[in-house]
């Protein structure tokens, strides 16, 4: 591969290597955290793990709002540094940091009012539902600092400082796995306080987070900027898309736990476990994500198409050969993985099979996944929400509603049909409207 270089860039793969890693380590962290905690949970009450698997849903959703806000904002100050508009930056930043407050008071507001309901429906346990309301109201209240721990950190990462972001996560984590046995069962003089102990945990580490990536966000922007409406406008249009994918997560992962109730509650923790431990093995192609999507905005912004083309080509080989790994990992050893959680002989019955099945899957989503960020990075917005729409709304829960009156046993087989439809649908639209991105201006061919 050729490696190309501009009067203010690096080699491609120089690139990664400096921004993606601590992005790993990051998520990396956040990962062992998601494991420890519901490893704890078990421990407390197994239907704690069933209130913490349907919850999940709705954190992602908060998730996805706080970085979804965040890429819009990364991806302005990108276009900006490469079109040398950096004293438009402030205003981007302080509009940035007033939406991520907003989006806290909106989400807050609406979850406290629909959580109920949310239980009822989708658990008919009462001991469930009760476990889950006095996690989620928590988790809720204290939700400020995710939110704007996330905005902050997109900021820092724009700049392509990685190293703050990741000591926060990792700081945030570390506290939270700390203090997660403490509060839950009242160790060392602290109360105990069950499945509310796991959710202060969880808060106080986001708290931390937040603390650590703010004293650090002075260091790249004077705060003396505007709020803009265009600007908050300009945020969400161009974080749109990485909202709109992440928070559909949440829909179809509703929609595949009220198929799965159908079924057995084991089920709904099967699928729950999946998630929390497939994250380990997305975890460099997340990382790599966030690298990507700074390179490519650049290079957008300065026109230097090969850039993009060479960036592309390699996220994607990255992508292929770390999601073999994961594949061959649940689908060769599914009982080691499950045991993690439960020694349950039904549980492991039907997780030995769904993490075969689901397994087979990694490889076309790492490929989708690497398109939709390049889609998002050069102002194809459009590209990026449908192949979205497709995978989480389109098609895979209409799947599992149809895969499940052949039985639970097919019910798992969404997952590979589902991502091997979207990777092509992704493949046709990057080839066929991206074509001129391969035919140089030669006004560039020497940056």
């Amino acid at each position: 591969m050729t490696i190309i270089t501009n009067l203010r860039g690096t080699p491609i793969p120089n690139l990664m290597l400096k921004m993606a890693p601590p992005v790993m380590i990051s998520l990396f962290a956040q990962s062992i955290y998601n494991v420890v905690d519901s490893y704890f949970v078990t421990k407390y009450a197994l239907k704690a793990l069933t209130a913490l698997s349907i919850i999940y849903p709705v954190q992602l959703l908060m998730i996805a709002i706080a970085t979804g806000t965040g890429t819009g904002i990364n991806i302005l100050i990108a276009h900006l540094d490469g079109s040398q508009a950096v004293h438009r930056q402030e205003t981007v930043v302080k509009s940035g940091l007033f939406l991520g407050l907003l989006n806290y008071f909106a989400f807050a507001c609406i979850g406290l009012l629909l959580i109920k309901p949310y239980y009822q429906l989708s658990s008919s346990s009462t001991t469930v539902q009760s476990l889950g309301r006095t996690y989620a109201f928590i988790i809720l209240i204290g939700s400020v600092s995710l939110f704007i721990e996330a905005v902050v950190t997109k900021m820092l990462q724009a700049k392509g400082q990685m190293r703050w972001p990741m000591i926060a996560q990792i700081c945030g984590n570390l506290i939270n796995i700390l203090l997660n046995p403490l509060l839950i069962f009242g160790r060392l003089g602290f109360p105990k306080l069950g499945i509310a102990g796991s959710a202060l945990a969880t808060i106080t580490g986001q708290l931390a987070a937040l603390l650590i990536v703010t004293s650090h966000l002075h260091h790249y922007y004077v705060l003396n900027g505007q709020i803009s409406r265009k600007v908050c406008v300009a945020i969400y249009h161009q974080g749109s898309a990485s909202i709109l994918l992440q928070s559909l997560y949440t829909v179809y992962i509703v929609g595949l736990n009220l198929i799965l109730k159908q079924f057995t509650g084991l089920a709904i923790n099967v699928l729950g476990i999946y998630y929390k431990l497939q994250a380990f093995f997305f975890i460099p192609l997340e990382g790599l994500q966030q690298a990507i999507l700074s390179i490519i905005s650049f290079s957008f912004g300065t026109k230097q198409l090969i850039r993009i083309k060479e960036t592309v080509r390699l996220a994607l080989l990255i992508a292929c050969s770390v999601t073999i790994i994961g594949a061959l990992a649940f689908i060769c050893f599914p009982r080691q993985l499950l045991g993690i959680y439960s020694s349950d002989l039904e549980l492991r019955q039907i997780g030995v099979h769904a993490f075969r099945v689901i397994g087979s899957s990694f490889i076309p989503a790492g490929i989708s996944m690497m398109l939709v960020i390049y889609f998002q990075a050069t102002n194809q917005l459009q590209k990026s929400i449908w192949v979205s729409l497709t995978r989480e709304l389109f098609l895979l829960v209409p799947i599992a509603w149809l895969l499940q009156f052949w039985g639970l046993a097919y019910f798992w087989y969404t997952f590979p049909i589902t991502e091997i439809l979207t990777t092509i649908l992704a493949g046709l639209l990057y080839l066929k409207k991206n074509r001129r991105l391969y035919i140089v201006d030669r006004r560039f061919k020497k940056r």
